[in-house]
């Protein structure tokens, strides 16, 4: 049996990719070098900042790799002198060109949020939570270079909880991947290297969530109105509008699902649960909202400043 740690190349960029990289580490897996997104603005204030991938690579003296366009030939010949035995891709943001998934003679891993073939694309924790989903997982699978269509060499199932949002649903998938990702390393040098053809029968998407996705539909029924912030909570954020002004709302749960003599949107009632919105049909409450520009609050709190009773939202 194989004993040696594997030579290998990082590849990853936001906060969900960090306990991957952690964990190989730990292992004492030997990580040549890390590949991220740019530096690029950041939060409120929109100072450059690098990638939560880079300030943990930087931590351990890592070498850094941030190329613009995967196709430069000097980061190509970068990756090709580190000699990699096998490459890690873990929500790195971009799509490997043939020539890079060819380098590794092992292969390249990657660690992707859905149980395969469901849920192929860039946004799978976001949709399985607007969907109403009860269960999702995390898979590792082999790349190739059609998105997300690589062989499956594990899975891992995962309840969704109806306080799940997209960020705790996402730490979540995140902890698991990267204990599935260590597992599976350990499995290569053991010479089981599992490779199971996706059924494309069973095949979903989980699209980019474009700006326009984000305004609620109150007109929906209050389970999908509930479902489709949970899904954009805390980021990107749901939001509706208040006299014209954005309002972003958070903590999203189904109040009831009974006919209610108001118009959708309409701010009902402060509840224990949050603010009461009238849906298409019942109601939803949410815990926190935000006026564009302003500081996050609770319903409670928002309210004794914003007098939203009875104003329909939209």
């Amino acid at each position: 049996m194989n004993t040696k740690p594997w030579r290998l190349i990082f590849m990853g960029t936001p906060q969900f990719a960090v306990p991957s990289l952690e964990a190989l580490l730990a292992a004492g897996e030997e990580v040549a070098a890390v590949v991220t997104q740019p530096d690029k603005p950041r939060g409120r204030g929109r100072k450059v900042s690098p990638s939560p991938v880079k300030e943990l690579a930087l931590a351990w003296n890592l070498p850094v790799l941030q190329p613009r366009s995967l196709k430069d030939p000097d980061f190509v010949a970068a990756l090709r002198a580190d000699e990699p035995e096998l490459m890690v891709v873990v929500a790195y943001g971009r799509i490997l060109t043939p020539e890079i998934l060819a380098l590794p003679p092992v292969g390249v891993l990657n660690v992707h949020a859905s149980l395969l073939p469901c849920y192929r694309g860039p946004a799978p924790i976001n949709w399985a939570l607007i969907r109403g989903d009860k269960e999702t997982g995390v898979t590792i699978q082999w790349l190739k270079y059609e998105v997300d269509t690589g062989e499956i060499f594990l899975q891992e199932r995962l309840p969704i909880l109806e306080e799940d949002n997209a960020g705790t649903l996402g730490e979540k998938l995140s902890a698991r991947g990267a204990v599935l990702l260590v597992q599976a390393l350990e499995m290569l040098r053991r010479g089981e290297a599992v490779r199971e053809v996706q059924d494309e029968a069973q095949v979903t998407y989980a699209p980019l969530l474009i700006p326009e996705m984000r305004r609620i539909n109150w007109k929906l029924l209050a389970s999908e109105v509930a479902n489709w912030i949970r899904g954009l909570d805390p980021r990107p954020g749901a939001y509706t509008l208040s006299q014209g002004k954005v309002l972003r709302v958070f903590g999203a749960r189904r109040q009831q699902e009974l006919d209610i003599l108001a118009a959708p949107g309409t701010a009902l009632r402060l509840l224990p649960q949050g603010l009461e919105i009238a849906c298409g049909r019942g109601s939803i409450t949410v815990q926190e909202l935000q006026l564009a520009g302003h500081k996050r609050l609770a319903a409670a709190e928002f309210l004794r400043g914003n007098p939203l009773i009875n104003q329909v939202l939209g």
